[in-house]
């Protein structure tokens, strides 16, 4: 019976504490909820555009790549040199250019 008691205590105590404690929780929580959003958003915006400028930079290489021999869609049975002869040519037009007044 004492067991009993002592166990129905123990549960009214932990039901009661947490109780007094949730609402403290949410408010601190949606408290700072407006100021962690603004943040979120913020760093959405920079996740987004990193992405962008990645994929610009990846395009304009694809696209340098091409210019200079490089067919993704074409015949793949020579892939490791068509893609290293075009990086190549690449390099040497881009070194070129450096090097003009």
């Amino acid at each position: 019976m004492y067991r009993i008691r002592m166990a129905a205590m123990a549960l009214v105590v932990s039901v009661s504490i947490a109780g007094l404690t949730v609402p403290v929780a949410m408010a601190q929580t949606a408290a700072s909820d407006t100021g962690a959003s603004a943040t979120k958003q913020e760093q959405k915006a920079q996740r987004k555009a990193a992405r962008k400028a990645a994929r610009a930079k990846k395009n304009a290489e694809l696209k340098d790549l091409e210019k200079n021999g490089y067919q993704p869609g074409g015949d793949q049975t020579n892939y490791p040199q068509n893609i290293q002869n075009a990086e190549k040519k690449s390099a040497a037009a881009k070194a070129k250019a450096a090097s003009a007044p």
